[in-house]
């Protein structure tokens, strides 16, 4: 009965096709194997393999395949749905996301007032997030969250003093919207425009213009809601000390509810956008730094071109033309070219005649040609250099409203550092500032770097607020912020990763070969904690010589003793000790 019973399993494990693997295996392992030297061993042998088919067998009729399985597609794999009270909470890259059951969105200052109360008194975490732009998440938290998004109210306009008072939800979009029917508007912008007010000026954000301070310097008076002490007024006149020290405070010694803003009447800026070279830039710079209300540069890693951006009031400028050699269409041919070219090798000749193609931007066109490849640094110059020739052919001029004319289209999803260094003097600049860029293109042609275009360069005056990366109690003080990038074109997790990887190695190498030497900081919404243990502990100390840690740390044990507006971020930066907790 046995052996009738073991035949049985065999004729059905052999007969079904996902077992034949098993019958494959047992025949390679007869097969290699010497035959055995006694009945008893024949027997011992005989019955291992049967137990294995009939496991095979056993398995394949437990859990059958449909009768159509052969011919059906793999299905990617699909999360189970979120439940209705978490929510999934990302920064504007997806580069940090967290899922958490608590967000709170107060529309008044007694509900932020009571949130912060209860939470501090039951230890609960609820970290101020703003917009979630910041590059390194630094707003998340998955223990709790509250956004000011209901917040966002214009809560006065002096158009005397030319200041405005706004509730810190209000997007900074909105705000200048709000400030046109004034005739007034904000006097420098960062290149986006969906930031929270209350966001902008926590992390040290900034525009571009070597007369112009980050936009914390904006900031003249403000309420900040404390889990400890409340609500609190601070202004130039009314605590200066935490005032400074709160206006770019992260986050950590509040929540800022509404701030009251210095503004300039509303302007127009003629545009000037042209190509040059490193050796012009060294000649010229120093005047152009001086001339120009705004200035950036744009070095596109692997060529000798530099994209110069200036923007001035129109009365600066006589005549100019505003006629562009070149069309958008023409301006961007050379780069759809590429695309064409670069599919039929990558792809297929087919998928080289989409005509999708013709009606995307220059950023997306680059998006889409990074995502073949992103990491072949072949591939990547070829890029960098049909970039260059797309910005030779939209050289010229245009005209507008500041806040139209000052933003920048940074293209798609991306990883980020940028770094803050001190450049002198208006009066005397000390062209660091060039030298640095010189060495970080060196490094990235020898180190085989695939850096995508744009380096983007732009400069400040100085910041009162001593939280700040461009912080000096010498108002003559000029700053220098250089942006390297590596985009994230696609939404393959193998590909991002791999990307992200090569990122952090481009970005490891600047730090070690410049920032020393240059005194150079990241900008805190794009600094990122390393997991490394000596690693975190070098940059805790190096943050100590820029920044009073000391006296932050010791304002959030003041305002905030139970850490209810901290996260893991932002204690690896600034880590307390017992005994300043004790303080």
């Amino acid at each position: 009965m046995r052996r009738l019973l073991l035949a049985g399993i065999l004729r059905r494990a052999s007969s079904s096709p996902s077992s034949h693997h098993h019958l494959h295996l047992v025949r390679a392992l007869s097969a290699s194997s010497p035959l055995p030297a006694s009945d008893a061993d024949l027997r011992k042998y005989a019955g291992y393999a049967l137990l294995l088919l009939g496991c095979g067998a056993a398995t394949y009729y437990s859990f059958p395949l449909p009768p159509d399985a052969l011919h059906k597609k793999a299905v990617p794999f699909k999360y189970a749905p979120l439940p209705d009270d978490l929510h999934a909470v990302s920064n504007w890259s997806a580069t940090h996301e967290v899922h958490t059951r608590v967000l709170l969105q107060p529309d008044s200052l007694p509900a932020l007032h009571d949130a912060l109360a209860a939470a501090h008194g039951e230890r609960r975490k609820l970290r101020p997030l703003g917009s979630g732009l910041s590059p390194n998440g630094l707003a998340l938290s998955r223990a709790g969250m509250v956004n000011l998004a209901l917040m966002d109210k214009v809560l006065g306009v002096d158009a005397k003093k030319k200041t405005v008072t706004v509730q810190a939800g209000i997007r900074v979009a909105e705000l200048v919207d709000a400030l046109r029917e004034h005739g007034l508007t904000l006097q420098n912008f960062a290149s986006i425009r969906e930031q929270q007010v209350g966001g902008i000026i926590q992390v040290g954000a900034h525009g571009t213009g070597a007369r112009l301070p980050p936009i914390d310097e904006q900031v003249i008076s403000m309420k900040l809601v404390t889990p400890a002490k409340g609500t609190i007024e601070l202004s130039r006149e009314k605590d200066p000390d935490l005032f400074y020290l709160a206006r770019c405070g992260l986050g950590g010694l509040g929540v800022v509810a509404e701030v009251t803003l210095q503004c300039v009447e509303r302007h127009q800026l003629i545009e000037h956008t042209f190509v040059s070279n490193a050796d012009e830039v060294k000649k010229n710079h120093k005047k152009w730094l001086s001339e120009n209300k705004h200035i950036k540069y744009l070095w596109i890693p692997y060529t000798d071109t530099v994209v110069v951006v200036q923007c001035n009031p129109p009365s600066r400028w006589r005549t100019p033309k505003f006629t562009s050699k070149y069309g958008k269409d023409e301006a961007i041919q050379h780069v759809r070219g590429l695309y064409h070219e670069s599919l039929k090798k990558y792809r297929t000749k087919a998928e080289s005649n989409d005509p999708e193609v013709d009606q995307l931007s220059f950023t997306e066109l680059r998006d889409r040609l990074l995502a073949l490849d992103p990491l072949d640094k072949d591939h990547v110059i070829r890029i960098n250099k049909a970039e260059a020739e797309y910005w030779k052919k939209s050289e010229g001029y245009r005209m507008g409203w500041s806040d139209e004319i000052l933003g920048f289209d940074c293209g798609g999803q991306q990883w980020v550092s940028e770094t803050c260094f001190p450049a002198g003097t208006l009066a005397k600049p000390n062209m660091k500032d060039l030298d640095y860029i010189e060495e970080l293109l060196q490094l990235i042609e020898k180190e085989d770097i695939p850096a995508p275009a744009p380096i983007e360069q732009r400069w400040t005056a100085c910041s009162r607020s001593p939280m700040n990366p461009a912080s000096s109690s010498q108002e003559d003080d000029i700053f220098s912020w250089v942006g390297i990038i590596m985009y994230l074109p696609t939404s393959d997790a193998r590909q991002r990763k791999e990307i992200t990887e090569e990122f952090f190695n481009y970005r490891s190498k600047t730090q070690t070969n410049l920032w020393d030497g240059y005194s150079a900081y990241e900008h805190w919404a794009k600094i990122e904690v390393p997991k490394d243990k000596d690693e975190l502990a070098e940059l805790q100390a190096r943050l100590r010589k820029r920044f009073p840690v000391d006296a932050y740390n010791k304002a959030r044990m003041e305002l905030d003793p139970n850490k209810v507006l901290s996260n893991a971020k932002l204690e690896k930066l600034f880590p307390v000790t017992e005994v300043q907790h004790e303080k």
